[in-house]
């Protein structure tokens, strides 16, 4: 027939997603410009709501996609790639970090002309003991990847729904049990994001991180609903796999900061 399918693509139709993007995403840059320098967020608010309703739309019209069964193994591999590429920009967006980390704890230079070596960490900054919060929130964030892990194994390998949803809940209580504990810690820093160039690196590295915790806690959440709905099987389980690696990611990330800022660094 001429209008049969005889290939493992799938064909989208037009879609509106991509252009509301880019628009939402100018609109957003625009209002952040303009409210660094006027003062005023609305322009800022419109282009981000905008942004996360095409969020909400054009990730739901793919879980749809995938249920339908146009996720063929084909456009799996095309998936998976294009999620692989994704974390790799997020590990160089974090390699800015640490580079700048690395490179004022190496070479610390005081401030003023002419600049000479100075003190890392610099003059009257009291640094956190590592050995006491950090620590507990890096067992947390291990344990909550080691419960993502279980989900995972629970799914692919016995096909176990009750224990897939059981461990990506603790996964979530978790990662929102890290996030509590890491705004506690920035309640109780003697030191500031302006300042002093301490400051400004670790808040940056780990402020990130931990929006990037929030992130991927969502991003478990939604698989636990999709989970208490029925989807996933042990074949087809794309969203939920995308959401275990980036989790696990942001684990490697936050042992890095542990080893780097907490303790070397400290």
């Amino acid at each position: 027939m001429a209008h049969s399918k005889n290939h493992d693509y799938h064909i989208l139709p037009p879609s509106i997603w991509p252009f509301m993007a880019a628009v939402g995403a100018f609109v957003m840059l625009t209002g952040g410009v303009h409210f660094m320098k006027a003062g005023s967020p609305w322009m800022f608010m419109i282009g981000l709501i905008l942004v996360l309703y095409v969020m909400w739309g054009w990730w739901g019209d793919t879980i749809r996609e995938g249920q339908a069964g146009d996720h063929t193994p084909v456009v799996e591999i095309g998936l998976r790639y294009g999620f692989i590429l994704f974390i790799m920009s997020e590990v160089m967006f974090f390699a800015a970090w640490f580079w700048s980390f690395f490179k004022h704890a190496m070479y610390p230079m005081t401030e003023g002309y002419p600049a000479q070596m100075g003190a890392w960490p610099p003059e009257g900054i009291q640094t956190f003991d590592p050995w006491h919060l950090p620590l507990i929130n890096t067992l947390i964030l291990l344990c909550s990847g080691m419960a993502a892990t279980w989900a995972h194994h629970a799914l692919v390998h016995e096909d176990n729904r009750k224990d897939l949803k059981t461990g990506l809940a603790l996964a979530i209580g978790l990662g929102a049990l890290f996030t509590i504990f890491q705004a506690y810690e920035y309640s109780h820093a003697a030191f500031g994001l302006s300042g002093n160039i301490y400051g400004a690196n670790f808040f940056m590295a780990t402020g990130f991180h931990g929006f990037h915790v929030i992130i991927g806690t969502i991003f478990l959440a939604v698989c636990l609903a999709r989970a208490t709905r029925g989807h996933f099987t042990p074949r087809h389980h794309i969203g939920f796999e995308a959401a275990a690696w980036y989790w696990h990611f942001v684990d490697v990330v936050w042992l890095f900061l542990f080893a780097a800022v907490y303790i070397w660094g400290g």
